[in-house]
């Protein structure tokens, strides 16, 4: 069993930057594979970001490839995920996610933490 617990949402301006932090319980968090999630309202959930348990592989949905970086610090059962270049359209709950698998469905979800970007 994993709990996840997202924090370092809130409200940026646009072209700003955040950092997100998620938080894993257990000491197995090193051999999960994580993933960042984001829902805005009236949207389905999309894929934002993963990494796979080692950290030496990662993947990014296009909207976001070339503004964002995700990593992992096994020691603190953390991962990240940091913005930059904020648009309004990235407004939205982000969710982050464990898997054991690389890939499939995903386990265990956190709670979620509001990011909104206004213009």
């Amino acid at each position: 069993q994993v709990q996840l617990v997202e924090s370092g949402g809130g409200l940026v301006q646009a072209g700003g930057s955040l950092r997100l932090s998620c938080a894993a319980s257990g000491r197995t968090f090193s051999t999960y594979n994580m993933g960042w999630f984001r829902q805005a309202p009236g949207k389905e959930r999309e894929f934002v970001a993963a990494i796979r348990w080692s950290g030496g592989i990662t993947d990014y949905a296009d909207s976001v490839k070339d503004r964002s970086t995700i990593s992992r610090d096994n020691a603190k059962n953390t991962v990240y995920l940091e913005m930059n270049s904020l648009k309004p359209e990235d407004t939205a709950v982000y969710y982050c996610a464990a898997r054991m698998s690389p890939i499939g469905k995903y386990d265990y979800w956190g709670q979620g933490t509001q990011v909104t970007v206004s213009s």
